[in-house]
């Protein structure tokens, strides 16, 4: 196995191997767009989030390839500048031990990235792969545990690919369908399919339910690296 750089979370990540049954689609399917340039976050911009839990530290950086959060673990949040309706994702992330981020995808539903590898507990919409709970009047509500535990240990380079459907909205702006994860593939594995989703769930972007919205990566909640991110609107 080829050996990668040593990131700043100070563990050796491992080279992601594909066999034929979980290839890249992004390198065998026509469509698809990458998000990040691999050397800046042009088409990138900082976001907050609902919970406002950052620190002072707001910078991202992009070294080699990797688009990489604070060393403080609690940075800002980034968002795309581009919004998208319906559409499918593939990005490949690494986690440190203990580590909590996710993938906002139109910035309000969330499909969850944390170390859950190991864990013999009951999974929970809060595991690796779960769909967020919601949240409204300072209680959580619903939420999508994953189907397995897919996940690898901290420090090795993983995957997931997304295929997710856009809510729907009337002439007069009115919703008429909800958003919905067509499915939701982790390190080679299904853990989520046709699962709707009713309203945002926690610790979004303040904005709206849309037709079409920014996709945003959490990075105040632990650290998180990620690359190879493409998208393939539908």
């Amino acid at each position: 196995m080829k050996p990668t750089r040593r990131s700043f979370l100070g563990i050796a990540a491992a080279t992601v191997v594909y066999g034929m049954e979980d290839a890249p689609l992004y390198r065998s399917q026509k469509g698809w767009k990458p998000l990040l340039n691999g050397r800046d976050l042009s088409g990138w911009r900082l976001d907050l989030g609902a919970d406002k839990v950052a620190s002072g530290e707001t910078e991202w950086s992009v070294t080699d390839g990797v688009l990489a959060n604070g060393r403080s673990t609690r940075t800002m949040n980034v968002a795309t500048e581009r919004k998208f309706g319906d559409f499918e994702l593939y990005v490949e992330f690494l986690l440190v031990k203990g580590s909590n981020s996710g993938i906002y995808h139109h910035g309000l539903y969330e499909v969850q990235l944390f170390d859950s590898y190991g864990s013999t507990k009951p999974l929970t919409f809060s595991d690796g792969g779960g769909i967020y709970q919601r949240w409204e009047n300072g209680k959580g509500f619903g939420g999508f545990a994953p189907r397995t535990n897919a996940c690898r240990p901290a420090g090795e380079w993983q995957w997931m690919h997304t295929k997710f459907r856009a809510p729907r909205f009337d002439a007069a702006g009115k919703k008429i369908e909800n958003a919905r994860f067509d499915r939701v593939v982790y390190n080679g594995t299904l853990v989520q399919e046709n699962v709707p989703v009713d309203g945002p769930t926690r610790s979004g972007m303040k904005i709206a339910e849309a037709a079409e919205n920014p996709l945003m990566l959490q990075g105040d909640h632990g650290a998180v690296e990620f690359r190879k991110l493409y998208i393939r609107p539908l």
